[in-house]
């Protein structure tokens, strides 16, 4: 078994906090042995005092213990201090951070303001023009030095009013000299913020915390963990601020959130987070708060007190090498499976919520595209015919006695059962690898296995199987099996997502299972979501949208509905909709198409980072949009 020799987290094996120094941020305190701390952002113009203290109060009393505001420029910035003050006169003490991107002269103002500043590495002192500059080592280094002159200040500000602050890295918003030299990379975003942090701590600065946001989930976790390894290789430990940046709206912007954000979570990382969704910020507070309560328990936790190592890098994608067996593994995209096992009869219309709708007219199955792949009926039987692409599992006696013959009918077993079984015959087998049940799937090369625990951490029981797979060179196909019983709808997406999500950005997992409380309808789109949100399984449009601020020039909730009403059939096609340039072709780096406010009423569209047409009347531009997406080749038209 190949070693991973950089260490990410304490112990990718029993979650443990990874401690970090304890920061000061006015009355609060972060990191160390605090708990996470939950964040958001005001929408609101900054020089809209009213208007952003209301909202200010709104977020705060839905729990917001970090309140962040746009300071684009010195007038926004000198108006934090009558923001602070007003919200002081009404006994509101939270923290106060301000927004800074391209004006380091308005960070060394709000420094001296209020208790907290942001600034984003890619944009602070570098040159943002997207170019390919080649740097020789002596230029790289003259231009660290520029920058160190232009930190400084700030530095110093900072140190003398007891000011903490954020070193945010933005996938999307590398400067064209760390792109030059790193790539569009996890790589690069680690890099520009230790260039940062070198900084502070020459300076004998530590009131910092850091991120490493993107919109993408695998590079978003990928660079957190690159950024704690180095940062322990350089004997730091700052505060994590976690966050999923551009994740959307609704279902999808959650599942996002979850995706990402637990991942982290699950192995000890993370002080603060921030769920960024295209909503009011007083929205984000609820479901941040419901995503920690997954990691305030630790019941029913399996403790690993054996030597463990990882087999696969943490640090990039790699899928698991599987076998295929019917449609799964191999490289087949993972399969998702439903259960109707506790259905007293089955009839057609049961099978809607997985994604199959039977006209009785027509007398036809109609396939959308989050349909099922393997539906699990236990003891029932079935008395109609079934779509040709679904495959129906039963209980190994059923199968047995009524379908041993029907091709489209396989037996699910249990260990138990195994003697009964012909080595020819593909079937599912229930497997929990603590008890050992793996050791028997060597001689059984046509079983999927279905890794099922009754431990609550199965994040590291999980992972623990993938190692012992590939140490014992086991390669059948893997199908994840996760089962809550939050009856909350939001809480059973936000702990599902965040302990499934982890995996398959691991490249771990060939089919996902979720069994629960929820509908059927909210397992399915579950399951389906956090193979979109990791990449891993592509069956809807994508929409890259940002949670608005004070920058924004329209409004994103309506504007992102609008493109969604026209383009949600568009499956694989990701959509950038940012509020304004600063959130533009950067921060929507993954996106295939882009709509960014470039002013009031106007909208620059991008095919990529490209812009391909400049100030369009905000009431135009949508279906600009569609004609941009038609010249390129990636519209279809919607099914009627």
């Amino acid at each position: 078994m190949s070693e991973i020799s950089q260490k990410y987290c304490v112990d990718p094996f029993n979650r443990k906090r990874f401690e970090t120094i304890e920061v000061t941020i006015g009355t609060m305190k972060m990191g160390g042995k605090n708990p996470v701390r939950i964040q958001s952002m005001t929408t609101t113009d900054t020089m809209d005092m009213e208007g952003s203290v209301e909202q200010s109060i709104r977020m705060i009393e839905a729990g917001c213990e970090l309140v962040r505001l746009t300071a684009p420029s010195k007038k926004e910035a000198e108006n934090l201090k009558n923001i602070r003050e007003a919200l002081d006169k009404r006994g509101y003490t939270v923290p106060l951070v301000a927004d800074i991107h391209f004006t380091p002269n308005a960070a060394e103002i709000a420094a001296k303001l209020i208790e907290k500043v942001r600034v984003n590495p890619g944009n602070y002192a570098d040159k943002k023009k997207f170019e390919e500059i080649n740097f020789t080592d002596e230029t790289y280094a003259r231009e660290l030095e520029r920058i160190e002159d232009k930190f400084t200040p700030l530095i110093q500000i900072c140190k003398a009013h007891h000011t903490a602050m954020r070193i945010g890295t933005n996938h999307g918003s590398l400067s064209d000299r760390i792109l030059s030299r790193y790539g569009d990379t996890p790589e690069g975003m680690v890099e520009s913020a230790m260039e940062f942090l070198r900084i502070c701590r020459k300076n004998d600065f530590h009131d910092i915390v850091i991120s490493m946001k993107a919109s993408n989930t695998l590079i978003m976790v990928y660079a957190y963990r690159l950024l704690v390894a180095e940062m322990m290789k350089e004997s730091m430990n700052y505060p994590l601020h976690l966050g999923v940046t551009e994740a959307g709206d609704g279902e999808d912007g959650r599942i996002k959130s979850a995706v990402g954000i637990g991942a982290l979570l699950e192995d000890g990382l993370g002080d603060t987070i921030r769920v960024s969704l295209t909503e009011d910020p007083e929205f984000e507070m609820p479901v941040a708060r419901k995503l920690i309560e997954k990691y305030d328990f630790h019941e029913n936790e399996f403790v690993f007190d054996f030597p463990v190592k990882l087999s696969y890098n943490p640090f990039g994608y790699e899928r698991r090498h599987s076998f295929s067996i019917d449609k799964t593994g191999g490289k087949h995209v993972p399969v998702v499976v439903g259960n109707l096992s506790e259905q007293t009869a089955i009839t057609p219309a049961n099978l809607f919520s997985y994604g199959y709708h039977y006209s009785v007219q027509l007398d036809k199955w109609n396939i959308q595209d989050q349909a099922i792949d393997y539906l699990y009926i236990g003891k029932n039987k079935l008395d109609f015919a079934i779509p040709g692409t679904l495959v129906v599992v039963t209980d190994y006696e059923n199968w047995k006695t009524n379908y041993h013959d029907s091709p489209q009918f396989i037996p699910y077993l249990k260990p138990q059962e195994l003697n009964g079984i012909g080595k020819e015959q593909s079937f599912f087998l229930e497997t929990d690898p603590i008890e050992g049940d793996l050791d028997l799937i060597k001689d059984f090369p046509n079983a999927i296995i279905v890794l099922k625990t009754t431990f609550s951490n199965k994040t590291q029981v999980y992972r623990y199987a993938r190692i012992y797979l590939d140490s014992v060179k086991i390669e059948n196909p893997v199908i994840l099996y996760f089962n809550n019983s939050q009856k909350d709808t939001e809480s059973f997406q936000l702990h599902i997502a965040s302990e499934a999500g982890n995996h398959f950005i691991d490249g771990f997992g060939d089919g996902i299972w979720i069994d629960g409380a929820a509908s059927a309808q909210i397992k399915t789109n579950l399951s389906f979501g956090i193979l979109q949100a990791t990449r891993t399984r592509i069956s809807k449009t994508e929409y890259i949208s940002c949670p608005s601020c004070g920058r924004t020039l329209f409004d994103l909730q309506e504007t992102t509905q609008k493109i969604r009403e026209k383009t949600a059939h568009l499956k694989g096609v990701k959509i950038g909709i940012m509020g304004c340039i600063v959130n533009g072709p950067g921060e929507m780096a993954d996106a295939d198409y882009g709509y960014v406010g470039s002013g009031p009423g106007k909208i620059h569209l991008y095919k990529e980072k490209e812009i391909i047409e400049k100030n369009v009347p905000e009431e135009k531009a949508v279906e600009a949009l569609i004609d941009i997406i038609k010249k390129y080749g990636d519209w279809v038209e919607p099914v009627k």
